[in-house]
């Protein structure tokens, strides 16, 4: 059995902002470095650091709405709205994105300090102008070629809702207090998949979403992004402490698959997900995320 049974897209999601609240959508367009729209914006610190939810966990509660051209509407508790266009790619600068160097476009003066006021700490929104050649896959898992947004390594992660139920049955059974049931948010996926059995999507190689064809480098390392209610931006200890105790793989907490583009094409909510080659056996395939 390859543990796929009759699995299909239950919902799709993009964050124009790296950090920001996710926004879900009917269908996505796939791009060789992930979905249309996806991360392709992020806040910097003064040094050129990426800012993300591990800093600064109320970003959870900030919120990019993607505009027609690349823009973004940005909000936030206690924050009017505020409208950003696409820079001109004339002036770059340098961002490092967990050590990787990548040059990127700073956006208008009005998003650093609408950004700044909200967090309470000077920071920078730039943006990704060319993502074909900005920042590649990393090379211990990429093929020649293969590119990525601001994702924190690949373009596109995928996850069940069958390993979700698994983890917080796991969570119930062990936990001190009362963290769990907890909601596939604190994973931030692209694509949420239902259908399949639980930790099928470990040992995937290559499958197919709808039209488009992807491989799966390997399955994803957590951080503590994920003990963050993305709700209220507070922290708790689940589901590190669980995957630590059931799902550690090569000093990695693995929960969700990453998925580079092999075939452009648009994915939909209700596509079929289907396996094209036989599941990789043995233990997953680690590395840095």
């Amino acid at each position: 059995m390859d543990g796929m049974g009759n699995a299909t897209v239950l919902s799709i999601h993009v964050h124009p902002v790296k950090a920001f609240r996710a926004v879900s959508l009917r269908e996505a367009a796939v791009e060789p470095w992930g979905l249309a729209g996806d991360r392709r914006w992020t806040l910097i610190d003064d040094g050129g650091k990426v800012v993300t939810q591990r800093e600064q966990p109320r970003l959870a509660l900030a919120a990019a709405e993607p505009l027609a051209g690349g823009g973004v509407r940005l909000s936030a508790p206690g924050r009017a709205p505020l409208t950003v266009e696409v820079p001109e790619p004339a002036v770059t600068v340098p961002v490092s994105v967990f050590g990787t160097k990548v040059e990127a476009v700073p956006a208008a003066a009005a998003a650093h300090a609408w950004c700044s006021a909200y967090l309470g700490v000077g920071v920078r929104l730039v943006h990704m102008d060319d993502p074909a050649t900005r920042r590649p896959v990393d090379p211990e898992y990429a093929l020649p070629g293969e590119t990525v947004s601001f994702a924190d390594g690949y373009p596109l992660l995928i996850t069940t809702v069958a390993s979700l139920d698994a983890l917080n049955a796991l969570i119930a059974e062990g936990r001190a207090g009362d963290e769990g049931p907890l909601p596939m948010n604190r994973f931030r996926p692209n694509v949420v998949v239902a259908g399949t059995e639980p930790w099928a999507e470990d040992h995937w190689t290559r499958i197919a979403v709808g039209e488009v064809v992807f491989r799966a480098p390997k399955p994803s390392g957590r951080c503590v992004v994920t003990t963050t209610d993305q709700a209220t931006a507070v922290r708790g200890r689940e589901p590190l402490q669980t995957l630590a105790a059931h799902r550690r793989i090569g000093g990695k907490l693995l929960f969700g698959q990453n998925l580079v583009p092999l075939s452009p094409g648009t994915i939909r909510v209700g596509d079929p997900v289907r396996l094209l080659d036989q599941p990789a056996s043995g233990t997953p395939a680690v590395g840095r995320s």
